[in-house]
């Protein structure tokens, strides 16, 4: 899994190597709930990834490549510097129907296999009181009317209680948990590893996936690798890793995201 298009740098998805024989899901950063100020639009979602991620460019990759999914992430940090919140709806089922709406526009317009949560603000007061139905409502109802086939969430440190919330609730409907395991701190495989442990209690081990930031945040280089087959020596079974991003990975040809998927295809480090 690589987020794509979140920089506004002109990205395209022509320049990301894919290998054949695995799954490759794009997620396009991001789709907000909110105008080009910040505000709030009641559910009402609107894209922000870059340009060059258009509904035509979406339908090559996927025409060219069997094995791509595109996903659309829901929210991230700002929409232009102004930081985006969760906030409760007045009424959580008009959210819940404007944000099925504007998704399904979306789905059609841009070919999406599926949505990413990745809500990363939440209210001061702690916790939320609709974030987990809402959340949870909305995916289940795009997976039921077939618009989507693919749901991912995006904790990370700050934010694991609110996701643990909707996982316990509505897990059946996730596929996929994309921990931003680059915000923990952590800078050796056997804290990775212990981190690992900790949020496999927190979800569904089988569903959660080891995350790297390019020239960024927390473990890099070959050690990460390492911590995968450290995974693995621990009985974790690797079913899937997430990078962020591919704004980024172009500066080093793609070099995680071609040794991830080697990694992935044969279970072994280069």
């Amino acid at each position: 899994m690589e987020y794509i298009g979140a920089t506004g740098v002109p990205v395209k998805f022509d320049s990301v190597p894919i290998e054949k024989g695995i799954d490759f899901h794009f997620i396009l950063g991001f789709a907000i709930d909110a105008d080009p100020s910040g505000k709030a639009q009641n559910g009402k979602f609107s894209p922000y990834w870059a340009e060059t991620l258009s509904p035509d460019s979406v339908a090559a990759i996927k025409g060219r490549h069997s094995n791509v999914k595109v996903l659309a992430s829901l929210s991230g940090w700002s929409v232009n510097d102004n930081v985006v919140r969760w906030y409760d709806p007045i009424d959580p089922k008009l959210w819940i129907s404007n944000a099925f709406s504007s998704l399904k526009s979306l789905a059609f317009t841009y070919h999406l296999d599926g949505i990413d949560i990745d809500y990363e603000n939440f209210p001061k007061r702690g916790n939320s009181t609709s974030f987990a139905y809402c959340i949870g409502e909305l995916i289940t109802l795009l997976k039921n009317q077939s618009l989507i086939s693919v749901a991912t969430i995006a904790p990370y440190h700050l934010t694991v209680k609110p996701y643990m919330e909707l996982f316990s609730d509505y897990g059946k409907v996730i596929d996929y948990v994309n921990h931003q395991f680059y915000t923990d701190k952590v800078l050796t495989p056997q804290s990775y590893l212990e981190g690992f442990k900790l949020r496999a209690t927190q979800f569904d081990k089988n569903k959660l996936l080891p995350s790297y930031e390019v020239n960024g945040r927390g473990i890099q280089g070959d050690a990460f690798f390492r911590t995968l087959s450290l995974l693995e020596e621990n009985g974790f079974v690797i079913n899937g890793i997430m990078i962020f991003s591919a704004d980024v990975a172009s500066s080093n040809n793609y070099f995680y995201e071609r040794k991830s998927q080697y990694f992935l295809l044969n279970s072994t480090i280069i």
